[in-house]
């Protein structure tokens, strides 16, 4: 299977035990052997939006222009539709492998139907020995913030965002508990696994997040630690992980910004408890440097996390409540009395994962999420989705 599918069911799924755990569609080709793999989700969405005021970053969703608070649709979760290929052989005593990756669209707000093209978020490939690791070069999952997203029960849902019918994804935790860790090209090496130890570190793509108005000049840097560990019934897993860029808006105004995090999750006897937190200057939120500085280059600060509680019933369905936070504060000088920046996006979520087979996963959320700005506007969405996810 996949690495990072098999991560997403392994972390995020959150031992949802006999659900997607196993590999895809194996065909061995003379020296390589090509695995086949993904998953198929879509999701009925149900928004009630409360809200009517302007928060510049918030997720919460707003009436729209005729008052209308009721919305329906049918979208992909948090983790999009996806078709991978990894191939993988051992030649001259290096395991070497290659993956690349489609995710297409369940939905399309186009007349037809037809408009969305599919995303492509992985092509890399990796070279290495169990003796002394492995080197990865291509566009894959970001390094930073990793962790947060995969150990995201809603990874199997939707989370944030049900109300944007026709998009790839919902936002499940993104921007309301921690940054989205986004599909960059890297250059990485991972240790080997260390009794329970592994370290990631790598440069990434200097271009990743700029616009028109934010460049960079030198290669993103980020790294990881974690810590896997089971005794008896009891597992679980340590990690930090952190970024650094360095941002130019105009050729007298840049500045460095820097964002770091710390989670732990554990399971036993059907229960598991999920913890993380991160801080950052100039790294904004929601996605990577957004809103992360003023115009003239001022950073803000920001940061936030999620709690997580899941249980296993006898029946198998796994149940869950989470809580997520994220901050953004203002920039020296900028005045909250007349300010719609966001302040704070909270999220709470409580969902139903059910394993009808070893494969398909029947799913029910309710997802609340509130915006507040600076200046006191607040906008409040509550959202039901029901749909299922097959992983093969």
């Amino acid at each position: 299977m996949n690495k990072n599918i098999k991560l997403a069911v392994a972390g995020a799924v959150l031992a949802l035990s006999a659900t997607a755990a196993n590999a895809g569609i194996v065909i061995p080709a003379g020296d390589w052997t090509l695995d086949v793999n993904g998953n198929v989700n879509a999701y009925a969405n149900f928004v009630n939006a409360k809200g009517t005021q302007t928060v510049t970053g918030g997720l919460a969703g707003k009436k729209d222009t005729t008052g209308e608070n009721r919305t329906q649709g049918i979208n992909t979760g948090l983790l999009p539709s996806w078709l991978g290929f990894t191939g993988t052989t051992r030649q001259n005593d290096l395991d070497v492998s290659f993956t690349i990756s489609m995710q297409p669209n369940v939905s399309d707000n186009a007349g037809a139907g037809d408009a969305k093209a599919p995303l492509f978020r992985q092509s890399f490939i990796t070279f290495g020995d169990k003796s002394w690791g492995s080197i990865k070069l291509g566009k894959d999952l970001g390094i930073f913030a990793a962790d947060a997203i995969l150990n995201d029960m809603t990874l199997l849902g939707v989370g944030a965002n049900a109300g944007n019918s026709g998009a790839s994804t919902t936002l499940g935790g993104i921007g309301s508990g921690y940054i989205y860790a986004a599909w960059k090209g890297q250059v990485a090496y991972t240790t080997p696994n260390m009794n329970g130890f592994q370290a990631t570190v790598g440069i990434t793509n200097p271009n990743q997040g700029t616009s028109t108005t934010l460049y960079q000049d030198r290669f993103g840097l980020e790294g990881k630690a974690s810590y896997s560990f089971a005794a008896n019934d009891v597992t679980g897993k340590v990690w930090a992980s952190g970024a650094s860029y360095k941002a130019k808006i105009t050729s007298a105004s840049e500045y460095t910004a820097w964002v770091g995090d710390i989670g732990a999750t554990v399971s036993a006897a059907g229960f598991g408890l999920t913890g993380y937190y991160y801080n950052g200057e100039g790294a904004g939120t929601t996605i990577l440097f957004d809103n992360g500085a003023t115009s003239t280059g001022l950073k803000r600060d920001s940061d936030g996390g999620y709690v997580q509680a899941t249980y296993t019933l006898p029946i198998k369905t796994k149940v869950g409540v989470a809580y997520g936070i994220s901050n953004l504060d203002l920039a020296t000088g900028e005045v909250a009395a007349s300010s719609d920046l966001v302040k704070e996006n909270e999220r709470w979520t409580v969902g139903a994962y059910h394993p009808l087979t070893k494969h398909l996963n029947l799913v029910a959320e309710y997802n609340n999420v509130t915006s507040k700005s600076h200046r006191n506007n607040k906008n409040e969405s509550d959202s039901v989705s029901l749909g299922a996810i097959l992983f093969f």
